[in-house]
């Protein structure tokens, strides 16, 4: 399904619309409410205030009870109790114990209220039961006179049921009672603003937060019977304000506040004694009207609503997080330091809504550019060859016959003939698996199944080195038809079918990536390709080995740098050359050497599709093997315009002096040319040999005996041994058998013997020993002549390379016998080394790979 029309996208409009939205659902739930009351008593319970030291309490408690009797107790206890604190100097009394019914107690209690002339009274509003309406139940009226005043008990409890403050007026009709504390610091009744109210309604007015010092016990307290067991004590109550009450389970009320919740309540003369102790302070907190908390919560909504859309993802995440920590600065700072409780919890929304509706509508947007973007790679072109498992066998046939040349063939459909030639139906094994070629010396055979149809495929190879490789990549080829994959399993995984094409787009992406990899790493070249501004960001193996740099160093390194850290030049400099390709957009093309190695190095522009980027492609040629065929063609050329021609000249003035007086022909002239002629044909021989030698392959190998190929040469030596009476002594008796070319190897053992014998003076010896070394022969040819040079001993192998003292003794020759022979032991992947000293003579040394017998 198309969804490209959908008007998703992250503006302020959208944005602020959607939180707008939200909050307003919010409203119908308790979670505002709820997150301002715990980030309130997060704040209270974090950092607690402390008490006043003029708050006292006096409770009656389980051990006062028990000591005292049954409670209601005698109201002489309670005048006992006031005429103790008189002396002992309290300030106040403040009585959290309702005297709603007369007691012949009430004169003596009144009179110590009256001595001491601040006792506080409380008045509770409720019904007298449950049938009745709301009314206010005051102390008796002997003892209310008495009174200082008088003071509602009532706690508010939120809607969570947890004691956070309380109203400091309240009462019914036209008459507020104060709270207790506030009775306590001398306030008296009010009238409310309002009028005409009837007297069965009740009126509160000024809420105020109450910041507890902690849980309950935490104020000084003392249990009434103990207060009246002993002496007056002033250090304990002198100037200070007392609050007596009820704290024994089942009398007084009991109310769960921030410290504690359900688990440990406070009673209510302690809470009343908070109240006090943080009004005395100046602590009470007023809580902020409604219309504050929804102010902010607007702007907060006009603030991320302009401010998100143009910001990243990651910097949405800071700025969310930033706002909330900013709110919750602003609630602390207004909270401890103005005194005023504003509702944040909806502002406070905002921030945590604003991210993941941001990140929703950003996912939107990037899903339809995904899609796009996906619809575009399943229409691109894919690296992907053909299976062969899905050609007919008759294209099998005719690709295998085009690629491998094969000596016979056969294929059959059931038990028709499809193509024959050498191969007959008779010849295929009976022991095919189908799919899987085998192999019987130089015959393949497999068995293929195309539609429910059998089909037999034979191939006769030729029986050469190929064969076997041929063989092994039949093997690896895979020509059986496999069942499509069950693409019902997916289903299992409940991956979505968006993803399943972001995998699919991925694996070709992927394919890509690696085709185009391994195709720079399997280039005979190498490959660099630069930014535009000349810096190497990709170079495939042979930059790394020709260079010798780690890949690491080479990602982020100048083109320049590299170049002029392994060929410095001046002419032309090589910034210059990579400038102008970037500048003028031009190809260049120039020789590079590196570590006595020849290379040709292109620079080519290029400029990527769809986007202003460009950069060089440098292309990196080794040409040092076509220089030397360079030099050794120079060298050709050399030899036979002057070892070459040099004979030829002789031979044709010297045939013109016989021309013009043919009568006097002599012998020295006639051996003369005979010499002239010989010396023409062997540079002539020599030189189309060594040419066969560099055109050897292993084509032209077969089994061959190495000690039958020595004593041949021994013997074709015999003659020019004998002529100088140097004796051919060989060693060795064990066949040893190759695989390479009998001819050429024993062309190279003459040239070998010849040296020695040529080199070596008359009546001496020349040692010829063929043994094997582990898997290979060994031929030793030692001459006690007067031995190398040891500065010629590196170039001794060198084409067209003559011993200077060879030339200076007279013992001229062509410098190709030694590269002949070289050139024909690297054919056999054999080694050639000399061991020479002046005047000890010198011991050539070739080693051949002996040919398995069992292979």
């Amino acid at each position: 399904m198309n969804r490209d029309w959908l008007p998703i996208k992250t503006t302020p409009w959208t944005l602020g619309l959607i939180l707008l939205a939200l909050l307003l659902l919010i409203q119908l739930t308790a979670l505002p409410q709820r997150l301002d009351y715990w980030l309130y008593d997060r704040a209270i319970t974090a950092n607690p205030v402390n008490a006043s030291d003029n708050v006292v309490l006096v409770t009656i408690d389980e051990p006062s009870l028990n000591r005292l009797g049954r409670w209601p107790w005698p109201r002489s206890l309670h005048a006992e109790l006031i005429d103790k604190l008189t002396r002992a100097g309290a300030r106040t009394i403040v009585f959290d114990v309702l005297f709603a019914e007369p007691s012949a107690d009430d004169d003596a209690l009144a009179a110590q209220m009256r001595n001491h002339g601040n006792v506080i009274l409380p008045v509770y509003l409720s019904p007298p039961t449950s049938q009745y309406l709301l009314s206010e139940q005051l102390p008796v009226s002997t003892l209310a006179t008495a009174a200082a005043g008088l003071g509602h008990a009532h706690v508010e409890l939120d809607s969570d049921g947890v004691a956070r403050g309380l109203y400091l007026f309240n009462g019914l009709g036209n008459r507020l009672w104060p709270s207790l504390a506030l009775a306590a610091r001398g306030a008296g009744p009010e009238s409310p603003a309002a009028r005409n109210i009837p007297p069965y309604v009740n009126v509160r007015d000024e809420y105020r937060a109450v910041p507890l010092i902690g849980g309950a016990g935490s104020l000084p307290s003392y249990s009434f019977a103990q207060v009246l067991s002993q002496p007056p004590a002033p250090e304990r109550f002198s100037g200070k304000t007392v609050f007596v009450g009820a704290t024994a389970a089942g009398l007084g009320d009991i109310l769960p506040t921030p410290f504690s919740g359900l688990s440990r309540p406070m009673s209510g003369v302690e809470f009343h004694a908070n109240v006090f102790s943080a009004q005395s302070r100046g602590l009470l907190m007023r809580r902020a009207p409604e219309w504050v908390s929804a102010v902010l919560a607007l702007a907060m909504v006009l603030m991320y609503s302009l401010a998100l859309p143009p910001l990243r993802p990651a910097r949405t995440l800071i700025a969310c997080v930033s706002g909330a920590a900013a709110l919750i600065g602003l609630y602390l700072f207004t909270l401890r330091v103005l005194g005023w409780w504003i509702p944040m919890a909806n502002a406070m929304l905002v921030p945590l809504l604003a991210f993941p509706i941001s990140s929703g509508l950003r996912l939107a947007m990037t899903n339809r550019f995904l899609n796009r973007q996906l619809d575009g790679l399943a229409r691109s072109p894919q690296v992907a060859l053909p299976a062969p498992s899905g050609r007919h066998p008759t294209q099998l046939l005719e690709h295998f016959i085009a690629l491998f040349q094969p000596t016979g063939w056969l294929l059959t459909e059931e038990r028709n003939v499809l193509s024959r030639q050498d191969l007959r139906p008779a010849d295929i094994p009976e022991d095919l698996t189908p799919g899987l070629w085998l192999h019987d010396s130089n015959r393949s055979w497999i068995q293929l199944l195309r539609g429910g149809t059998r089909y037999h495929l034979g191939l006769a190879l030729p029986n050469d080195l190929g064969r076997e490789a041929i063989q092994r990549y039949l093997q690896r080829l895979h020509l059986e038809q496999t069942a499509p994959a069950n693409r019902n399993s997916r289903h299992s995984e409940n991956i979505s079918a968006r993803i399943e094409r972001v995998r699919v787009a991925t694996d070709r992406l992927n394919h890509m990536q690696q085709f185009i990899h391994r195709s720079f790493e399997r280039m005979p070249d190498g490959i660099i390709v630069t930014d535009e501004l000349g810096v190497i960001r990709f170079a495939n193996g042979h930059i790394e080995e020709w260079f010798r740099e780690p890949m690491p160093s080479l990602g982020g390194l100048p083109l320049v740098r590299l170049l002029e850290g392994h060929d410095p030049r001046e002419t032309p400099p090589w910034h210059e050359t990579v400038s102008d390709t970037l500048t003028l957009r031009q190809s260049r093309t120039v020789d590079l050497r590196i570590r006595d190695k020849d290379f040709l190095i292109h620079f080519a522009p290029f400029s990527l599709p769809d986007s202003n980027q460009q950069g060089i492609i440098a292309n990196i040629s080794d040409i040092s093997e076509l220089r030397e065929q360079q030099r050794q063609h120079r060298e050709a050329i050399d030899f036979i315009s002057h070892d070459v021609r040099s004979p030829l000249v002789s031979q044709l003035a010297l045939i013109e002096q016989l021309k013009r007086d043919p009568s006097h022909i002599e012998q020295s002239q006639l051996e003369q040319l005979s010499r002239l002629a010989r010396r023409s044909y062997h540079l002539a021989e020599e030189f189309v040999q060594l040419a066969r030698a560099e055109q050897l392959t292993e084509t032209r190998f077969y089994e061959c005996e190495f000690l039958a190929i020595v004593e041949n040469a021994r013997d074709s030596v015999s003659e020019q041994a004998l002529e100088k009476q140097i004796q051919l002594q060989l060693q060795g008796t064990e066949d040893l058998w190759l695989r390479g070319n009998a001819e050429l190897l024993e062309r190279a053992v003459i040239n070998l013997l010849t040296n020695a014998v040529q080199y070596s003076p008359g009546g001496s010896t020349v040692s010829i020993q063929v043994f094997q070394a582990g898997h290979q022969a060994c031929l030793a040819i030692a001459d006690e002549g007067s031995g190398i040079d040891p500065e010629e001993l590196p170039f001794l192998f060198d084409r067209y390379r003559r011993q200077k003292s060879s030339e200076l003794a007279g013992v001229h020759g062509t410098g190709l016998g030694l590269s002949f022979v070289k050139t024909v032991v690297e054919k056999h992947r054999g080694e050639i080394s000399v061991l020479s000293s002046p005047g000890d003579g010198s011991t050539f040394t070739l080693k051949l790979p002996i040919a398995d017998p069992l292979a």
